[in-house]
């Protein structure tokens, strides 16, 4: 008995050690599911805004802007920075229709319209730059391919935030990462389809009852007359649905620099006169949310070449936030 007794506590021993190492084989299985999870939900690109920042001597403050629209200069990057991380977490892939932007949201999509072909096309704004002074957007090789410059390398262009779609797209990443944050295994995408039960009810008072041919007639008049299935198309973070390029009506434009825009009319005055030594100087005004400012610009100018020089020698002439403007 003693013998037996011994022997058996010798089997719980064992078995006590393997549910232990189960339990802890287990419990290490579920951290580094964890922690895998956590890794991947780090590596998908979120959404973006970014602190103010310095390039060259200049300060760029990224927000929320969903009224951007603004002419000017574009450029794109292609091989060289192809497969490299972009600034909001993704990988930048040039064969898609992606741009850079100094100061737009990250993901936003934005309408870059070529001003000299007329050729316009839906970007997703995934990254920053571009940082060379007189350019306000960077676009994919392939974005530049559909546009019409990429052999050229430059494009008078006006860039427009599509509002509605970026503040969508928004929410749409933003909400994914809250449940990846949280170790939700839930996605936005995939949702469990609720359970269909079918009860039969009694036919209400003084209707006939039929239903051996009921079934029957009702399945063949589905046949015969099939409903209408409508399908609501939903606003995709990938622009690949808008990979389309429409053609839009374009006028003439002129390529000016603005050396700046000021509320009072003798600081306007002033910058005038102390550029009118580089070239010819135009003094506007526009109204912008009831309120005249005073625009000081040299031009109008020959070619983006042309502006690049007028740009340099304005900066030099200590006009930092000079900048190319088309119209």
């Amino acid at each position: 008995m003693k013998l037996f007794g011994a022997r058996n506590r010798g089997v719980a021993l064992v078995l006590a050690i393997m549910a232990i190492s189960a339990c802890a084989e287990t419990e290490f299985l579920i951290h580094s599911a964890k922690r895998v999870g956590a890794d991947q939900a780090s590596a998908e690109p979120g959404f973006k805004i970014g602190k103010p920042y310095q390039i060259q001597g200049v300060w760029y403050y990224p927000a929320e802007n969903y009224e951007y629209d603004e002419t000017g200069i574009a450029s794109w990057y292609g091989a060289q920075f192809h497969g490299r991380r972009t600034a909001n977490g993704g990988t930048y892939d040039m064969n898609s229709l992606t741009a850079a932007h100094r100061t737009l949201p990250m993901p936003s999509f934005v309408r870059v319209t070529n001003l000299e072909n007329g050729r316009s096309l839906i970007l997703k704004v995934n990254d920053r730059g571009p940082f060379a002074r007189g350019r306000i957007i960077d676009i994919s090789r392939r974005g530049a391919q559909l546009l019409g410059f990429h052999k050229v390398g430059t494009a008078r262009v006006r860039v427009q935030i599509m509002a509605d779609k970026s503040r969508a797209l928004a929410s749409r990443v933003k909400s994914n990462t809250q449940l990846a944050d949280a170790g939700s295994p839930i996605t936005i995408d995939r949702l469990p389809k609720p359970e269909v039960k079918t009860v039969s009810l009694s036919p209400p008072p003084g209707a006939s009852s039929n239903p051996g041919n009921f079934g029957s007639s009702a399945a063949n008049e589905i046949r015969k007359n099939p409903p209408v299935l409508s399908r609501s198309r939903a606003i995709s973070a990938d622009p690949k649905g808008d990979d389309v390029v429409s053609l839009r009506p374009v006028s003439r434009t002129n390529i000016f620099v603005q050396a700046g825009a000021y509320g009072q009319f003798e600081n306007a005055n002033r910058t005038k006169a102390m550029l009118s030594s580089l070239g010819p100087v135009k003094l506007t005004t526009v109204l912008i949310k009831g309120r005249d400012l005073f625009r000081v610009r040299l031009g109008p100018l020959g070619s983006v070449a042309e502006a690049d020089k007028m740009l340099q020698s304005i900066n030099q002439a200590g006009f930092e936030g000079a900048r190319i403007v088309i119209e």
